[in-house]
């Protein structure tokens, strides 16, 4: 495996927010994070004193343990040059969650904003820095295709506004043949705090998610956000679909992996 770095690329100094899901759930997103960057010559930093950013508790209707929660991610992330996160959900809390907490907060308020500015969901880090060189070269024997499908989160989607970049990234892994979801727009059910306080409700919304992904023959589903994933696996799993269920810096960090 190479983890050299492209020498035409300048070094940049960025934190990884690796979110709580992340963390407890699906540490191994961070890892293939952290060696997509790298080899596009990011020097990663990981912030240890980092927590959950607050929406979960912002979420809930617990405004002052979500404020707490948000200064303090706001002073652990704002000395680096930039914050990259692999979901569109806790940086979507980060931009527009952090502008309602500190609404009335004029000096918060603008740290918040700045902190904003230089902080990006992974797959708009990539497009948006990179371009599409970096995947356009990647890929494994292109005779042995995989068939995937893209699952847009909502927070990511709705909040954040990623549009096309996961997209991109996708279609441009030779070895990677992309398949259209049926209704893909249509949440997995998860939402965040709402699968919990809703289980029949979130269940039956993944349950008809699951059908969708089965309806397109593809064998494995890419989503964003580590929280869509969890529930669209474990649904899977229950109805017997045999569909690997993947984060997209996975996807990524394979062929990448798998060509060097």
């Amino acid at each position: 495996m190479s983890t050299g770095s492209d020498t035409d690329v300048p070094r940049r100094r960025v934190a990884l927010m690796v979110t709580c899901l992340v963390d407890q759930l699906a540490p191994e997103v961070g890892v293939a994070t952290v060696r997509l960057l790298r080899r596009r010559g990011v020097q990663v930093e990981f912030p240890q004193l980092q927590t959950c950013c607050g929406q979960a508790a912002w979420n809930s209707g617990l405004a002052e343990e979500a404020r707490a929660l948000a200064e303090r991610t706001i002073e652990i992330f704002e000395p680096y040059e930039a914050v990259v996160a692999p979901s569109g959900s806790c940086m979507g809390m980060l931009h527009h969650g952090y502008q309602q907490i500190f609404r009335d907060d004029e000096a918060w308020l603008r740290r918040a904003r700045d902190l904003a500015r230089k902080s990006f969901e992974l797959s708009q880090y990539l497009v948006h820095e990179f371009g599409l060189s970096f995947a356009a070269v990647a890929g494994v024997d292109e005779h042995a295709t995989q068939v995937a499908t893209y699952h847009p989160s909502c927070h990511a989607t709705r909040i954040l506004g990623v549009a096309d970049e996961p997209l991109q990234l996708l279609r441009a892994v030779r070895g990677l043949q992309l398949v259209p979801l049926p209704r893909a727009e249509d949440c997995c059910g998860f939402g965040g705090t709402f699968c919990a306080k809703l289980p029949e409700l979130s269940s039956a919304i993944v349950e008809t998610k699951v059908a969708h992904i089965a309806a397109t023959g593809a064998q494995c589903v890419v989503s964003t956000d580590v929280g869509c994933l969890a529930n669209i696996r474990s649904a899977c799993a229950h109805r017997g679909l045999p569909v690997e269920v993947l984060h997209l810096a996975e996807v990524l960090d394979r062929h990448e992996v798998a060509k060097s």
